[in-house]
C-alpha cells in the first residue's frame, strides 16, 4: 500500500518573522486608494477602512515568494518541482501556509478579520451574492509601522539618536554646561556650590574671624545649561487626486513619513506637539491616529485653506518654535470664498488663488510660523510658486520624490534640534 504525505507547514510558519512580514505589507496596510481610488465606503457595505482579505492573501503571497520572507530553498521545498506530479499539492500547501499566516496576523492583533467568503463576488457561480471577507488594520499595526518607518528612514540618513531642541541661548537647568551666573528670582535652583562659597569668602574676607562661611542671598550662583526649546508642528498633507494619478502613489509615502515623524516626536521629543491637516477642495484637521486610514480625495488643491487652518492650530500652541511641514505635488487650484463657496480652477496658478495664498503665507510669517515645503513635482511654474512661499516666510523648499521624501523631512526636522532659526 502506498501512502501519500502532504508537506508540513508548521515549521515554515514558526520560522517566519511576523514583524518583517508586516513591514513588507506596509503598502497594503497604509493603502491610499491607489489601486481603488474610491475605496469601499460604508454605503457599499464597508466601514471605509475595510479591504478584501483576498488583497491581503495576494500581498502575503508576493512577500513570501518575492519579498525574501521565505528563503529560495524553503519556497522550493514547499512548492516542489513544477515537473513533478505533486506540484498542485505544493500549491495547496502554500495556500494553507498563507491561511495560517493570516490567522496568526489576526491572533497577534495586527489585523481584524470580518466575516465573509474569501473570493466571493469574483464571478458567476462563485457565490456572487455572498459578501467577500474583509479585514481592517489595527492601531498596533500602525504604531509598529511608524516605528519601522522611523528606523528605516533614520538608518538611511546615517544619524544616531537625537536630543531635544538645542538653541544658542542659555538657561538654568539640571544639565550644567555653561558658565555660572548670579541667582535671580525664577531661576532653577541648580546651585553652583564652589562659585557661591567663593563669593561669600570674597565678600567677608579671609580675616573676618568667623567660625564658618556666612552665605548671603547676593552670593548665590547657579549653573547654566543650554536652553532647550519645544516645537509645535503641523504636518499639512495634500490629499487631492493628483497624489495617486499619473501612475504613481505619492500619498502612501507621505503617510509613512507622518507616522515616522510622530514616532520620532513621541520617543525623542515628548514635549513637542504634532497635528495633521489635510487639504483638498477645503481643509480639515484629523487625529493623528486616523492618518494611516486616510485616502485621497476630493479633487482640487486648496492650499490657502490648509495654511489658514494650520496657522489657527499653531496659534493655540504655547511653544517656542512653530512650523508647518507641507507635502504637496500640485499647484493651488481652489479657494474658499467668504460666503463659503469654493472657487475652482483646474488649470492651477489662477492669479486670484495665488494672491490669496501668498497673503495667507504672509499671515503665517506675521504669526512667527515657518513653512517648510516638500514638493513632489518639478514643473517650472510650481517650482517658482514654492520658492516664493519660502521667500515670504523665510522657510525652506525641497524638491524631492516619494522615494526620498522621508529622508528629507526627517533630516530637516532633526536639523532644528541642533541649530537655532533666527
Amino acid at each position: 500500500m502506498r501512502y501519500r504525505y502532504t508537506r508540513f507547514t508548521g515549521e515554515l510558519l514558526a520560522g517566519i518573522d511576523l514583524e518583517e512580514l508586516v513591514s513588507k505589507l506596509s503598502s497594503l496596510l497604509l493603502s491610499s486608494g491607489f489601486g481603488s481610488p474610491r475605496g469601499r465606503p460604508a454605503e457599499e457595505g464597508g466601514d471605509g477602512d475595510d479591504q478584501p482579505v483576498q488583497a491581503l492573501h495576494d500581498a502575503v503571497l508576493d512577500a513570501l515568494l518575492n519579498g525574501g520572507v521565505l528563503s529560495p530553498e524553503a519556497a522550493e521545498a514547499l512548492l516542489g518541482d513544477p515537473a513533478d506530479a505533486d506540484y498542485g499539492e505544493g500549491a495547496s500547501a502554500l495556500e494553507r501556509l498563507i491561511e495560517q499566516i493570516i490567522e496568526r496576523l489576526a491572533q497577534e492583533g495586527y489585523v481584524t478579520l470580518r466575516d465573509g467568503e474569501a473570493g466571493a463576488g469574483q464571478g458567476p457561480g462563485t457565490g456572487a451574492d455572498v459578501p467577500p471577507a474583509q479585514f481592517s488594520v489595527t492601531d498596533k499595526s500602525l504604531d509598529f509601522l511608524g516605528f519601522r518607518a522611523l528606523r528605516d528612514l533614520l538608518g538611511s540618513t546615517g544619524r544616531s539618536s537625537v536630543g531635544r531642541h538645542d538653541t544658542r541661548e542659555q538657561a538654568t537647568g539640571v544639565e550644567a554646561g555653561g558658565a555660572s551666573k548670579p541667582y535671580e528670582f525664577g531661576d532653577t535652583i541648580n546651585l553652583d556650590a564652589s562659585g557661591t562659597i567663593l563669593n561669600a569668602v570674597r565678600r567677608t574676607g579671609p580675616a573676618s574671624g568667623a567660625s564658618g562661611i556666612d552665605v548671603q542671598y547676593e552670593d548665590l550662583m547657579v549653573a547654566q545649561g543650554e536652553y532647550q526649546s519645544s516645537c509645535a508642528t503641523v504636518l499639512m498633507l495634500d490629499c487631492s487626486h493628483s497624489m495617486i494619478l499619473y501612475g504613481e502613489d505619492r500619498f502612501t509615502p507621505a503617510k509613512q513619513v507622518a507616522l515616522a515623524l510622530a514616532t520620532l516626536i513621541r520617543r525623542q521629543f515628548p514635549g513637542d506637539a504634532l497635528n495633521v491637516v489635510l487639504f483638498h477642495d477645503s481643509a480639515e484637521e484629523i487625529p493623528l491616529k486616523q492618518l494611516a486610514r486616510v485616502r485621497v480625495g476630493p479633487y482640487y488643491t486648496n492650499t490657502r485653506a490648509g495654511l489658514r487652518l494650520a496657522r489657527r492650530v499653531l496659534e493655540r500652541q504655547r511653544k517656542d518654535m512653530r512650523q508647518i511641514i507641507m507635502i504637496t505635488d500640485g499647484k493651488p487650484s481652489a479657494l474658499t470664498q467668504p460666503d463659503g463657496r469654493i472657487y475652482r480652477n483646474a488649470f492651477g496658478l489662477d492669479p486670484r488663488i495665488i494672491a490669496e495664498t501668498f497673503a495667507e503665507v504672509a499671515q503665517c510669517r506675521k504669526a512667527g510660523i515657518m513653512i517648510n515645503t516638500f514638493m513632489l513635482a518639478r514643473s517650472y511654474d510650481l517650482v517658482a510658486f514654492v520658492r516664493r512661499v519660502a521667500a515670504i516666510c523665510r522657510g525652506k523648499a525641497y524638491f524631492t520624490t516619494p522615494y526620498t521624501l522621508g529622508r528629507y523631512v526627517l533630516m530637516d526636522y532633526m536639523d532644528k534640534k541642533t541649530k537655532t532659526v533666527h
